[in-house]
């Protein structure tokens, strides 16, 4: 039976589209609204890919944060923004993160697996500050102990580093072959979570095409937050408890 379910931050938790849109609508008015989620798609496609650049201390965390945007609004066809303007951006995407919150579905989730046993825990990408931000803002100590909760940068690996993985489960004592991890990621969350032997439930919500990763296929896809309860709780004994 599964005993521990693990779950990413962003765009898991919570619609992190939401306070980029906003951002992005308040500082660079002239990107189209059409253009706003594809937008979003190569922000995040920029954060995952150098990200890492930061932890090996390449880049500074000023340095990432102005090539993701300025890059992602390159791709589009925009011009990149200043030093100023990047910096300008990022204050606003900050505060509007301020005001993020659980997707009310996921409430119900975590409602309905803290009364179950199972361990719950996150390993989530980024900045150490910034993530503990919106982990406070969403108030996950509710649910989850401050034990079971791993920000990269704090050491030293990223996803999807197998070693991340497994320094979860030398921190959370996890079995890796009862433990599911949670995330809306192809690459950093299902390839990473299932190199370690975990299985893998990938929220694709956002319904992108997986990529061709040989031998590499989640356990189990949902395409709406509405779904993620039952979509847990296949996985385990738990269904009839719960009803």
């Amino acid at each position: 039976m599964l005993n521990a379910v693990i779950f990413d931050v962003d765009d898991t938790l919570y619609d992190q589209q939401l306070p980029f849109r906003n951002a992005v609508t308040t500082i660079i008015p002239e990107v189209a609204t059409t253009d706003l989620h594809p937008l979003y798609i190569r922000f995040r496609v920029h954060s995952d890919d150098h990200f890492g650049k930061v932890i090996s201390k390449e880049w500074t965390l000023e340095e990432f944060r102005t090539f993701r945007l300025c890059q992602s609004l390159i791709d589009l066809g925009y011009s990149p923004l200043s030093n100023d303007a990047s910096r300008l951006f990022q204050a606003t995407y900050e505060t509007e993160l301020d005001n993020i919150q659980l997707h009310p579905a996921v409430e119900e989730t975590l409602n309905t697996l803290v009364s179950l046993p199972i361990k719950l825990g996150i390993i989530t990408n980024g900045p150490t500050d910034h993530q503990q931000k919106k982990i406070d803002q969403l108030e996950l100590t509710r649910w989850i102990h401050p034990e079971y909760m791993l920000i990269s940068q704090a050491t030293g690996y990223q996803k999807p580093d197998i070693e991340l993985f497994q320094l979860a489960e030398e921190r959370f004592d996890l079995d890796p072959s009862r433990t599911l991890y949670v995330g809306d990621n192809f690459d950093n969350d299902v390839f990473g979570c299932k190199q370690a032997g975990w299985q893998a439930l990938w929220l694709n919500h956002r319904r992108r095409q997986a990529p061709e990763i040989k031998n590499c296929h989640p356990d189990c896809t949902l395409t709406a937050f509405e779904e993620l309860t039952e979509g847990i709780l296949s996985f385990t004994d738990a269904v009839v408890m719960a009803r």
